[in-house]
């Protein structure tokens, strides 16, 4: 174990969240020991401003629950504590222990752990030390404790050093700890990819071959992943070393059925084009919405499964449209289990796609007060860019100054369109007659 003084690191008390400093000091003024733990540590080492604070503890789940009332139990595999305060809420976790495993325990046995077949942990309420659970936790960098008695931060694996070179690196045997947790390996990516730091060799050279594991996590936490991936401003990054390392690939097998090396595909230009979107307004403090992502990541497939419906089934372009998506989003949440309010959410944009080609009187401004009308937008101008399709560039371009424009000028731009039938006849864009009251672009 390595102590650092206060004198040989930039930490400031000042610099913590009060509520955090509020548990540590309950917590050490009534005898337990309690540690500021984890990525607040690591992002206050850094320079950054930590999102929220993990806090370590030799105080039981049952013993904080009666020292906070303002306290949550949660987690099966391993129980934390939330405390809640207002829109803040303080994690606190008891210091893990080693392993303790028996067969010849029963299953409902609280004090073992329990694995799967594959070695994956199932249950994990062992406590220990605090030298047990810097062994413990997943990634060097993210064991690093500070404690706020005498301000020094306590090092057991390794983590500052780690810190200084730029290096992610697995705390224990790699394809053990794998195996016990499969999502390990999508934190390795992401915390390389949100810090620009490398992997450790020996803590990358199993991930290709064991992300078939993946394949073992419920739907619902590899959505919860999901968003902790492409939604922090570092997208596009995470997106490459997924791909690196054969995990992009068992999350989305649908897109990556039509990705190419080049990189040419509409699909693989879309997921490229959305992630970087996603990132630029991640980093103007913008957060763009997930159906939104989803939406733009699956308009392809959907299009190709659309087409493949009318060849089977020779039905209207309109009917095959919407058996599709059903398809789609059922085939894409079997991997990552999108909620039904996304869902709902997906079909309104993709839905929109059919009715923003009616740009006529009235129905181009009822059109706009649509809720998921700027969505829709933003997934045509998108299609618009992906397939450099004059017929797109011009809608795109039509309803962006549309919006912008005023009433006395939305009325000369619609008298304008009347006379345009080109926007809506095009071999490259699919027109619809009989299902509204004018033909649709899609």
């Amino acid at each position: 174990m390595i102590i650092i003084s206060h004198k040989s690191h930039n930490i400031y008390r000042k610099n913590i969240s009060q509520n955090a400093l509020k548990v540590l000091h309950r917590l050490n003024k009534l005898g337990y020991e309690a540690y500021l733990v984890g990525g607040s540590v690591r992002d206050l080492l850094l320079g950054k401003h930590p999102k929220d604070y993990d806090i370590t503890t030799n105080a039981t789940p049952e013993q904080l629950r009666k020292l906070f009332r303002n306290c949550r139990l949660i987690g099966r595999r391993f129980r934390l504590t939330h405390i809640i305060f207002g829109h803040e809420i303080i994690e606190v976790a008891t210091f893990r222990g080693h392993h303790i495993f028996n067969k010849a325990q029963k299953k409902t046995d609280k004090n073992t752990s329990q694995y799967s077949k594959n070695g994956m942990l199932l249950r994990d309420n062992i406590f220990g030390t605090i030298e047990d659970d810097a062994h413990r936790r997943d990634i060097t960098i993210n064991s690093l404790y500070y404690s706020i008695t005498d301000c020094t931060i306590r090092d057991y694996v390794g983590g500052l050093q780690d810190l200084k070179q730029g290096v992610i690196r697995l705390i224990g045997e790699p394809e053990m700890r794998y195996r016990e947790d499969p999502v390990r390996m999508l934190r390795v990516v992401r915390f390389a990819a949100k810090l620009n730091m490398h992997i450790a060799p020996e803590t990358a050279q199993p991930i290709p071959y064991l992300a078939i594991l993946l394949n073992n996590i419920p739907p619902a936490r590899l959505f919860e992943e999901f968003l902790k991936l492409f939604h922090n401003g570092y997208g596009y990054r995470t997106y490459l070393m997924l791909r690196k390392y054969k995990l992009f690939q068992l999350l989305f097998p649908t897109l990556t059925h039509y990705f190419t090396n080049e990189n040419g595909t509409p699909i693989d230009k879309m997921v490229i084009h959305v992630l970087k979107q996603a990132d630029e307004h991640n980093n103007n403090d913008i957060i763009l919405n997930t159906a939104c992502l989803f939406a733009a990541m699956f308009w392809y497939p959907q299009i190709e499964l659309t087409e493949q419906i009318i060849k089977k089934q020779n039905i209207l372009y309109y009917d095959a449209f919407l058996m599709a998506i059903n398809n789609t989003l059922s085939e894409a949440s079997k991997k990552i289990a999108i909620p039904k309010k996304i869902i709902t959410f997906i079909k309104d944009i993709w839905n929109l796609q059919l009715r923003i080609a009616c740009i006529h009187g009235k129905y181009a401004w009822k059109l706009m007060k649509h809720p998921k009308f700027h969505a829709a937008y933003n997934l045509l101008y998108s299609r618009a860019i992906i397939e450099n399709n004059s017929q797109l560039l011009y809608l795109a371009k039509w309803w962006q100054n549309f919006q912008i424009a005023t009433i006395h000028q939305q009325k000369i731009m619609l008298k304008d369109i009347s006379s345009d039938s080109t926007i809506i006849r095009s071999e490259n864009i699919y027109c619809l007659s009989n299902n509204y009251n004018n033909s649709i672009l899609i």
